[in-house]
């Protein structure tokens, strides 16, 4: 049985100024994800593109998300699995590269998830690894890109007793 699950945002251009888009230089890229109930999330172009470092780029969120999916699936399929989970981390990494034209497209992504567990049966570096396996054949959003997505798990760290 299949279930689907609808999305909305509205996503407010804020950076009109006084001039509008009367030429590429003339116009902020600044924007707003508002999504119902919760803070505004402040958006911009990647600095590259004429954007503000001080906000989130769509490509910084996209690389950003596909960590969160799976970090989200690890951790619901350790708990089904019995191993409990202390913190994670991930210093995650995207390529993109852009073509002449101005067009592109993302390469790559790399997960390098690190997770402190507790010390029991199941929890050792290799189930770890088939968890990440898991979760990363699980992730819906790894699962809708066209490009490779890696997982990198360092070796766990054990939490104190």
């Amino acid at each position: 049985m299949s279930a689907q699950h609808g999305y909305a945002a509205t996503i407010r251009w804020t950076g009109a100024g006084t001039r509008g888009t009367s030429s590429y230089t003339s116009y902020e890229r600044d924007h707003d994800v508002l999504l119902d109930g919760r803070p505004p999330l402040p958006g911009s172009a990647d600095p590259a593109f004429r954007g503000d470092p001080g906000r989130y780029s769509p490509e910084e969120l996209f690389v950003v998300s596909l960590s969160q999916c799976h970090m989200l699936w690890f951790l619901h399929l350790a708990a089904a699995a019995g191993v409990v989970v202390r913190a994670y981390e991930d210093d995650v990494t995207g390529t993109m590269r852009v073509e002449s034209g101005g067009e592109g497209q993302f390469t790559d992504v790399t997960l390098h998830p690190r997770v402190v567990v507790d010390d029991a049966p199941g929890a050792d570096d290799d189930a770890l690894a088939a968890l990440h396996r898991r979760a990363h054949d699980h992730c819906f959003i790894s699962r809708s890109v066209n490009f490779r997505v890696l997982v990198e798990p360092a070796p766990a760290r054990r939490a104190a007793a």
